[in-house]
């Protein structure tokens, strides 16, 4: 883990003013923003009721791009940022245990950057991290969707994408434009117009990868809500799925089992057979509409298995 020094006179006063330490260590670096756009770092702290916490520090770039795709995807990112802010501000504390999340300390804003200063999950005993899923984790994480889904049900996402995850159409013309000519491409107004007309909506995190799930002994927490807004809960488990191969009947069954129960926690469980029935024949789009994506995204990458193949085609013989 590489070293990290503080960049601008205000922020070390700022986060020992936020959590109340006698004194900051040295920052150790987590990570690197995607596309350099800041970092993630650990911050020890000392004389303070926790060990350390976590900044995520966004620097914008002056070089976004002139124009074309450069600038769509700078401006696609300053607002996932400004999405986050508002996640943490007004809506993260409506999480219960069954969808954890770090707890926020302090936010902060200026004319190039974003603050985030949150709990430390490795200390709160989610210190695990994955990349490919066991039958177990996969369950774990679906449980934490289950639970964020049933929690923001019907709830506007004011502040927030309104249609949540990164990859969905109307942000994404460059990679449309990209795609070889086909069944596909030519469905990619109408997987998304089914998606989007859903009766049942809620909040989708948005990038529901292994690696955005903390682990721990019996559960999850989750990070990155750059993308998180309204949508379809099938958007998150397709994605989720993705990472696997198929068949998903299973796994199916065991979100919806997830749903169900965390619903009735919330006093809601005469919902979940109408919520269940609409979003279990929306998984096949949802599969359909993240492939889409990734025929553009990355031409020619191959890897989709029989099953994904057989879902892909289920959702266009049902358009």
């Amino acid at each position: 883990m590489s070293r990290s020094k503080p960049q601008g006179t205000d922020l070390e006063p700022w986060v020992l003013r936020s959590t109340g330490a006698g004194s900051l260590g040295r920052m150790q670096r987590i990570q690197s923003l995607w596309g350099g756009y800041g970092e993630i770092v650990r911050v020890p702290l000392r004389d303070a009721n926790a060990d350390s916490v976590i900044l995520k520090r966004v620097d914008v770039p002056r070089n976004g791009g002139p124009g074309g795709a450069g600038a769509r995807s700078h401006a696609r990112k300053l607002r996932s940022y400004a999405v986050e802010q508002r996640w943490y501000r007004s809506y993260a504390a409506d999480c219960a245990p069954s969808c954890r999340v770090p707890d926020v300390l302090a936010l902060d804003k200026g004319p190039s950057r974003w603050w985030f200063l949150l709990e430390d999950l490795d200390d709160a005993g989610f210190a695990g991290r994955r990349h490919g899923l066991d039958g177990r984790e996969e369950d774990l994480c679906l449980r934490w969707l289950a639970a964020l889904h049933a929690t923001f049900l019907g709830r506007a996402p004011d502040g927030l994408w309104s249609e949540g995850t990164y990859w969905h159409l109307a942000t994404r013309p460059d990679e449309l434009a990209t795609m070889a000519d086909g069944p596909l491409k030519e469905a990619a107004g109408a997987l998304d117009g089914r998606l989007r007309q859903a009766q049942h909506r809620t909040f989708v995190h948005g990038d529901a990868k292994p690696a955005n799930f903390c682990f721990g002994e019996a559960a999850v927490a989750a990070v990155d809500f750059q993308y998180v807004g309204g949508g379809c809960g099938m958007r998150d488990v397709a994605y989720l799925l993705g990472a696997g191969r198929g068949p998903f009947d299973r796994s199916l069954d065991r979100y919806f089992g997830h749903l169900r129960a965390a619903l009735e926690r919330r006093g809601r469980g005469d919902e979940a057979v109408a919520v269940e029935a609409e979003w279990r024949a929306l998984f096949p789009v949802a599969w359909a509409d993240f492939a889409r994506f990734l025929a553009g995204w990355a031409p020619g990458h191959g890897g989709r298995d029989p099953a994904g193949e057989r879902l892909i085609r289920e959702a266009l013989d049902s358009l």
